[in-house]
């Protein structure tokens, strides 16, 4: 059904908005024809997109020129068969890694995650890419293999994600590993100047400045935002103070990065608090970012079962399901209530999920905290 949508754009059955694969699809398509770099300049984008759609749209475009060379062979499909291969292939890429690593407890998860899975069906975007991808750096760093870099170097797709683990790349002295990241991003910015040209960079830079304003002004739909930032913002604290409260939250984060080893918890559950924590990072996250939570939790879900209590453990299964359930029963109502030419500015729903993941981090590191407890000792 997804798939007639798309392939109805502006069409016969009826009108419909832009959403974010057809983002993906203009960018696409924007590569081919040379004018890549003014898809970061949002008055070009933004005219791209009603041309497109037919409507007005607020889609800035921010991602790095990498993430143009991944979309770019999208152009050369029907735009309904393009956003199928997009979506099918990352959902079962995403799949596969999350069933081997969450192992007995992947249909428990794949419950747990459905609002995320649906809301990213739903925009087509890329979070089961990153899910994918962060999934593999955890995979290689359990099997001990410098090659988790090489998917820990791709993330530069969406850099903000991934600090953590770079963080904890540097923290476990993975030397190799690091070097395998730092070189592929390096091959990739590369490869992005010469085929996009050097002056992708300057404009990507541009449209960064952009969007930093739009963010503190509150353009973007922030009640499907994952940060505290959010959900400040959209309780009336002033953009600055807002800001400052999510930089002390991420340096606290990566801080439990950190003490994670010193704290005598395993590989797996430090890759799994990194996976959590990841989200809490940058103030820029939204709920179809959210797999990449569902790797961090089918990581440590065999300890938390293990040390957590009963109310501990609903809590947490609680919490993760609405972190992806309030952001699309917030947009469904709108949708409802105001139809699809809905724009927001003092009537901004409250995003709830930034402090909900803080709350999720915070109660996982005092359970796994109770590991080194049961210890035996010495």
């Amino acid at each position: 059904m997804k798939t007639v949508w798309f392939w109805d754009l502006g069409g016969a059955l009826h009108p419909r908005e832009i959403v974010d694969f057809d983002t993906f699809y203009i960018v696409a398509e924007m590569v081919w024809r040379g004018e890549i770099e003014q898809a970061y300049s949002f008055a070009t984008m933004s005219q791209a997109q009603e041309a497109f759609g037919g409507k007005q749209s607020f889609m800035p475009w921010t991602y790095p020129p990498q993430f143009n060379l991944l979309v770019a062979p999208l152009a050369f499909l029907p735009l309904g068969l393009a956003y199928s291969c997009f979506t099918a292939g990352t959902l079962v890429a995403y799949l596969v890694i999350l069933k081997r690593i969450a192992g007995d407890h992947f249909q428990r998860l794949l419950l747990v995650l459905f609002p995320a899975i649906i809301v990213t069906v739903a925009c087509g975007q890329n979070g089961f890419l990153t899910g994918t991808l962060i999934g593999l750096t955890c995979l290689g760093f359990q099997r001990h293999k410098a090659l988790a870099g090489l998917p820990l170097g791709l993330m530069i797709i969406k850099p903000h994600l991934a600090v953590t683990f770079a963080v904890y790349t540097l923290i476990a002295r993975r030397w190799i590993t690091a070097l395998v990241a730092a070189g592929t991003v390096a091959a990739t910015s590369l490869l992005a100047t010469l085929l996009l040209g050097p002056g992708i960079w300057a404009a990507f830079l541009d449209g960064v400045k952009e969007a930093r304003v739009f963010l503190e002004h509150g353009m973007y739909p922030l009640y499907r935002m994952i940060s505290v930032y959010a959900a400040l913002y959209t309780v009336g604290v002033p953009a600055p103070i807002a800001i400052t409260v999510q930089v002390l939250v991420a340096i606290v984060a990566l801080m439990m990065i950190g003490f994670a080893s010193r704290r005598g918890l395993g590989l797996r559950q430090s890759l799994g608090l990194a996976a959590v924590a990841s989200l809490l990072i940058s103030p820029y996250a939204y709920d179809y970012d959210l797999p990449i939570y569902g790797i961090g939790l089918a990581l440590l879900l065999p300890d938390l079962e293990r040390l957590g209590s009963k109310v501990e453990l609903t809590a947490i299964y609680v919490m993760s399901v609405l972190i992806g359930l309030v952001g699309l029963a917030q947009s469904f109502r709108l949708q409802v209530q105001f139809g699809p030419d809905v724009t927001l500015g003092d009537d901004m729903p409250v995003s709830v999920a930034g402090p909900a993941l803080v709350v999720l981090l915070a109660l996982m590191w005092r359970i796994l905290g109770r590991h080194r407890e049961s210890l035996p000792a010495t």
